[in-house]
Formats: C-alpha cells, structure tokens, sequence
C-alpha cells in the first residue's frame, strides 16, 4: 500500500514517532498542541548538541528511544538502533527528506487522498534552519563577508523553507499541521526579516559610494552670467556615480534576495525597500549637482541673481534625468528584479516619477513669480526643456504615470507662455515710457535701441519656441500683468508688400515683432527732435539705424521675420539722413567757396576774396571743432561719412583754391587767408565723429 511505501522511505526513527502518531489517532483523536511539542522535543534528543558532544548525544537518543511507546515487534529494534551511534542530523540529508515530503504532499493534494503525517525530520530542518539564521543574522554583513557559494546555499535553504509553507498551507484545515505551519510560518517571517535588512544593506552599498567619490571629487557649482543670451551649459561627461554602480557580487546577492523575498511572500516589503533606498541615491546625487529641494514660498523671496543659478542646475538636471539617470535605474531594476519584469516596471515608473514631481515643482514656483523681462531666456530655456524632454522619457514610464506628468507640464507651460507674452507687452509699455528730455551726447545709440535690439536678438533665438507661444495664445485679447499691457492678435491682420503689391499674412510672433520695432522707431523719431541741431539729429538717427540695421543682419532669426521689405526700407531711411546731414553741414560750407560776387568788369574783387576764405575758414574750424565730440561708433558708417565728406569738400576747395589763391600777394597775405591746403581739410575730416573734441587742424608746410 502507499502508506507501507511512504513510511519505508522515512528513517527507522522518524517511523516509529509516525508508528506513535496513527497508534495516538487510533486510541485518543488528535492531541493538543502542547502534547505534540512534547513528543517534538523528545524526539529532538537525536539532535546533535552544538558543541558537538558525540557521546552525549548518543544518550539522549538511548534515554528517547527508551521512553518511546512503539510497536510488539519493532521495540526491540528499534531501541537498538537507537542505544547504536545515530549520525547527527545532516541539513543536505534532511533538505533532501523535505523535498521528498513537499512532494508528498503535492501528490496527496492533487489526488485528495490523506494528507501524510508530519514527520520528525521536518523539526529537524526547522532548527537546524533557525540555527543557520542565528548565524548569518549574528555577522555585521554576513551575505558580503560569506563566499558566493555559501550565500546561494543559504539562500536555496530559505527557498526551501517557503516551499514547505506554501505546500503546507493547502492543508491550514488539518489540525494535525497547525502546530507545523506555525512553526515554519515563523521562521520564513524571520528569514525575510533577515532579508529585508541585508537587501536595504546592499543597495545602500552604492549610495555610500558614490558619496565617498564625490567627496574627493567634487567641483564647485558654475554660475552663470547675466548675459540673457547665455544657455543653461549643456550635460559635460557624466560620471559613473551618477548611475547605479554595485559591484558583480553585490549585484548577484541583490537579485537573490529580492527572489527569495518575493518568493517568501514579502513582495510589498522588497518593492518598498527598494523604493526608498534608490529614491535616496537618485536624490543625494541630484543634491551633489546642485538641485536643492525649495518650496513654493522659498522660490518667491529669491532673488533673480540666486534664482538664475537654480535655474540653470535644474535645467541640466532634467535633461541628465532623461538620458543618464532614469535609463540607469532601468537597467538596475530590470536586472534585480530580471524575473518579474512588472514590478521591474512599476519600480522605475515610481521612482521617476517621484523625482519628476520634484522637479516640475521647482518649475512651478518660478513661473509664480513675479514677470520681469530679464526673466524671458530663462523661462524659454524651462518651456522648452518640458517640452522636449519629457517625451523622452516615455519608454520608461508607464501610460498613466506618463499621461498625469504630460497634464501637469501641458499647465506648467501655459504658465510661463501667459508670462513670456505678458513680458513682450511689458516690453511695449517700456519703450512708450522711456520719454526722457535729454539727449545723448554726441548723437551716439541711445541706450533703449541697444537694449531692445539686443533683447530681441537674443528672444529671436527661440524663435521657434516663441512662435509656438504666441500661436497657442493668438486669441488671448488681454493678458493680465503688473502694468496691464494688451497683447491683440487678429489672425485676419495682414502686411502690405510695397515692392509687388501683394499682401501676406503675418504670424503672432512676427506681428509683435514689427509692433515692437514700430514703436522702437516711434519713439527714436521723437528723441532726435531734442537735438536743436538739425546734422547732429541726422547723425543721431543715422547712428541708430544703422545699429538697428546690423543687429538684423546679424541674426537669421529677427532678418526673417522683419523681412526684405522691412530691411530695404530701413537702409532707405539711412540715405535719407545721410542727405540731409551732408546738406545742412557741408552745403552750407561750400555755399563760402561759390564764385558768385568775387568777379567785377572781370576782374576779382579781393575783399570779397577775402571774405569767403575767412567764412570758409571759420566755419570749417567750428565743424572740426565741433563735430570731432560727436559719436559714431559703427567703424563702417564712420568711414562712409568721412568718405564722403571729403568727396564733396576737397574737389570743391582744391578748385577755389587753384583758382584764386594766386590773387594774395605771396607771404603772410597769403597765410593770413589761405589757412588749409586740401592735404589739411582730408586730415581734418578724419579726425570728425572720434567723440573727442579737438583743435582745429593746422596748415601743412
């Protein structure tokens, strides 16, 4: 029968406590708990003491096996074999004993026949399990100092102890386990403790680290410069701390224990732990980069200087959590967890997500604050890394974690967009503001052309991302902001082509752009009328054009979006200037070297000769004198101005010279009225728009 077959496979002496059990079933029903403990321990005299006293073990068994109830027939043998050297209880024998039971009870579960009776080699296991956990758990770091080869042994044991609960627990309604099952339950809920602890010791192992490395390592934070149109620097080579780096053995030990705790019913246990253990790593790291945890209230009383430098941490930041170390967390997880590839998933999905959360917060706080125009770059460099880093990180996300953190930027960014366009009106409000009566001296850039052509060079870099801004904004009629500004985009708005009668449609961005520049030139027009001197005006509006000019030259960007049109326009009104200066300052002086009045019945009239040499001479002198104090900066315009300056003086003079200097009598008649030769008069005109004011150049010998 299979119960003769069972019982042959079990040793002499776990059959004869077999024999007792069914004898007691038999003759009383079940036993209480306490009084199978009893036999339990009696029959754990067969268990070799830890010392390793042979002999006294020996007597323990004789005294057991004396005192046992067996059988007519087999007493006689068996207090034999129990009075003979019984081998002490070997944990490879007794493993291999138990996996024969585990698939025992397998057999009897899938059949429904009756379950087998406990036998004693299954308290055996558990005490000389419980002895090996008292070991490992009695070392600092027992899975680190112990050889590969007995860290897998112990880890096989404790598999093996949750094998024997699951099989045992398909039989929770037979009394005859109940006392089995708590006793195994009990040391599983030990192993994993255990576990547990060694598994928080190892993945801390890299934070510890990394720390160590970066200690000796670290370079200090780089700030940045005020330059608006300086980017936040791109990620340099990143260091191997800033991923997960655990040794081989480490590593190996790590996917053990997760199985063996996944496996022994403590998955929530090893998911949490090591949750907490990489979300620390990935914050430390985060920390030693420069991202710092602010609050909401924190970030508004920052200053912008402090704040900039924030910004440009965690735009770096971000994009390194994208490529660097989210991707590395993956690769961490799904070799830990190789097994289980979901909770490799939700691990990675948590983790990022946590760290995102933390980062969009920080950018949340600063599209609170208060909008500036210095603010713009900035706030551009944050839109779009949302923008386009997010995206990236899809592959390692999981759809609804993906779908909440893409609703939370999609409202972080029409944040920042509300404040880039409201800035552009605050823009507006400050050219129409800036009304100040005193002129720049020397005609020279005003400083409001410098700061707004500069501000839109350097806007006009994103000029994509401010083309996305103001088209997903078109129908916003009014932004609210400190000083009310509007922003008005009618999308029906067009521009007149002068050059081909043809009318094109204008986008949002471009629109504000011309609306911008408009008012720029509105108001330029309106400052050049505070120069009493109408050439001085002229040079002052040349000095702007031409510097409004070469900053759209300068970019792609703003020379698109103004147009040929625009650009041809503006190199018209230059010419424009141009004329109207030379007439006022060098036609009035040629107006002295006119030969109306000199001749007289044909001959030359000297005073009057003399008269038009000292016009000239005087006149030339407080153009010199004055107009060297005036400023043109642009080497190019300097030299055009100079150029034609002297195209149109020295001709003339070289002319009224040749013809009427021969009139003087030689000497100091001669000095007194010809004061320059046109060697002299080109000299002087190279010394004009230097900005410093000099004395009226000297005759050549």
């Amino acid at each position: 029968m299979d119960t003769e077959k069972e019982k042959s496979n079990i040793p002499e002496k776990s059959q004869s406590f077999v024999s007792r059990n069914n004898e007691d079933e038999k003759n009383e029903g079940y036993q209480h708990d306490s009084d199978l403990k009893d036999e339990i321990t009696t029959a754990e005299a067969a268990e070799p003491p830890p010392d390793g006293d042979a002999e006294a073990k020996q007597d323990n068994v004789a005294a057991a096996g004396s005192d046992m109830e067996i059988k007519e027939g087999e007493e006689s043998c068996d207090v034999k074999n129990s009075e003979s050297s019984p081998s002490p209880p070997d944990l490879s024998k007794v493993s291999e004993e138990i996996d024969q039971y585990i698939f025992n009870l397998s057999i009897s579960k899938r059949d429904d026949s009756n379950p087998p009776d406990v036998p004693i080699f299954v308290e055996q296991f558990a005490i000389l399990v419980e002895a090996k956990i008292e070991d490992y758990d009695s070392d600092d770091s027992p899975v680190k100092k112990r050889s590969e080869k007995d860290s897998t042994s112990f880890l096989d044991t404790i598999n093996r102890v949750c094998r024997l609960s699951t099989a045992l627990l398909e039989f929770s309604s037979e009394y005859k386990y109940a006392y089995t099952i708590n006793r195994i339950g009990g040391i599983l809920q030990r192993a994993m403790s255990y576990f547990e602890e060694e598994f928080k010791s190892l993945l801390d192992d890299h934070k510890l680290s990394a720390s160590e490395h970066n200690n000796n390592d670290s370079k200090p934070r780089q700030s940045t410069s005020s330059n608006p149109n300086q980017d936040a620097p791109e990620p340099g080579p990143v260091e191997e701390t800033n991923s997960p780096a655990y040794s081989e053995e480490n590593l190996s030990n790590l996917i053990r224990l997760s199985r063996a705790m996944i496996v022994g019913g403590h998955e929530s246990e090893c998911r949490f732990a090591y949750f907490v253990a990489r979300r620390n790593a990935l914050e430390e790291s985060l920390h030693k980069q420069g991202f710092e945890k602010h609050s909401i209230d924190d970030v508004q009383k920052m200053n912008w200087e402090s704040l900039e430098r924030e910004i440009v941490a965690w735009l770096k930041i971000f994009r390194q959590c994208a490529t660097v170390h989210f991707p590395s967390e993956r690769k961490l997880s799904d070799a830990i967890f190789s097994d289980y590839p979901l909770i490799s998933e939700s691990l990675v999905s948590s983790l990022s997500r946590n760290m995102v959360i933390q980062l969009l917060t920080f950018s949340r706080a600063v599209a609170m604050t208060k909008r500036a125009a210095e603010k713009l770059f900035k706030f551009l460099d944050i839109y779009e890394v949302l923008r386009d880093v997010l995206p990236t990180m899809e592959s390692l996300l999981s759809v609804e974690i993906m779908d909440e953190l893409k609703t939370e930027t999609s409202l972080i960014r029409s944040w920042f967009a509300e404040s880039m366009i409201s800035i552009f009106g605050e823009l507006e409000n400050s050219i129409k503001a800036d009304s100040g009566k005193t002129p720049v001296p020397g005609g020279a850039v005003h400083p409001l052309t410098r700061y707004t052509m500069n501000y839109l060079k350097y806007a006009c870099e994103y000029k994509d991302s401010l083309e996305q801004v103001f088209r997903e904004h078109q129908k916003i009629d009014r932004v609210e902001s400190v000083t009310g500004s509007e922003f008005e985009y009618n999308p029906e708005a067009q521009v007149q082509n002068v050059n081909n009668d043809q009318t094109e449609k204008q986008s949002p961005f471009q629109l504000q752009m011309v609306k911008v520049m408009d008012l720029l030139d509105g108001n330029l027009d309106a400052k050049s009328k505070l120069y009493k001197d109408i050439s001085l005006s002229s040079i002052f509006m040349m000095n702007n054009g031409r510097y409004l000019l070469q900053k759209i030259k300068g970019s792609t960007e703003i020379n698109s979006l103004m147009g040929d049109t625009w650009y041809r326009k503006r190199s018209s009104d230059l010419r424009k200037y141009h004329k109207c200066y030379q007439r006022e300052t060098w036609g009035k002086l040629l107006s002295c070297l006119h030969p109306e009045g000199l001749n007289v019945n044909g001959k030359v009239v000297k005073p009057v000769l003399k008269e038009k040499f000292n016009s000239f001479n005087k006149m030339f002198d407080e153009i010199h004198k004055t107009q060297s104090s005036w400023v043109v900066s642009d080497e190019q315009l300097q030299s055009e101005l100079r150029v034609s300056i002297s195209n149109m003086v020295i001709p003339a003079y070289r002319s009224f010279l040749g013809r009427f200097s021969s009139i003087f009598t030689p000497g100091r008649q001669t000095e007194k009225y010809v004061k320059y030769q046109p060697e002299d008069i080109e000299t002087n005109i190279d010394e004009l728009f230097d900005g410093n004011a000099a004395p009226s150049g000297k005759r050549r010998v």
